[in-house]
């Protein structure tokens, strides 16, 4: 099995392009818990918000890791929490970092138009900027492969799908 975690600033098309691929033979999909956990409990975010979020990503990823799909798409996961505790705390806990991390990530730029539907947060220029930053960062602490997305919402399809068709390749090589 492949893992591959979709990472990035809101409304980069990371949930969409997700639940498109997988419609997909072969393919399991982790969704957003972070948007869940919000559309429940309100965008009010404190620290063990973050925390909890984190969990419950780790439950969902369990489960979906029990059913062995050849590929395995995280619609983000505790390294994106990180990036949203470093955005809105201005610090990362320990165990964000601790949790098992993907085989690889694929970074989704903020260059495509930011769209509100009520559970997003930082839609100036400057804040997703400075979002889109500070989730690349993490990734790079943290060590993990990573792609970079960008350019219209086909070009990101197209990216995508690439991606993970490399990825498949090596490891069936």
């Amino acid at each position: 099995m492949i893992t591959v975690c979709f990472h990035g600033a809101e409304s980069t098309g990371k949930s969409v392009l997700a639940e498109e691929l997988s419609l997909s033979p072969g393919i399991c999909c982790v969704p957003e818990y972070g948007r869940t956990y919000c559309e429940e409990n309100g965008t009010d975010l404190s620290m063990a918000d973050l925390l909890a979020i984190a969990e419950g990503e780790r439950l969902a990823i369990e489960a979906a890791r029990a059913v062995r799909p050849e590929l395995l798409i995280l619609d983000t996961d505790q390294l994106m929490t990180a990036a949203w505790a470093q955005m809105l705390f201005g610090t990362i806990p320990p165990q964000l970092l601790a949790y098992p991390k993907a085989d690889h990530y694929l970074l989704f730029d903020a260059d495509v138009p930011w769209i509100d539907d009520g559970t997003r947060f930082f839609g100036t220029a400057d804040r997703r900027r400075h979002f889109a930053g500070l989730a690349r960062d993490v990734l790079v602490d943290a060590g993990v492969p990573f792609t970079t997305i960008s350019g219209s919402w086909d070009n990101r399809a197209a990216q995508v799908r690439a991606a993970i068709a490399g990825l498949v390749a090596v490891r069936t090589g």
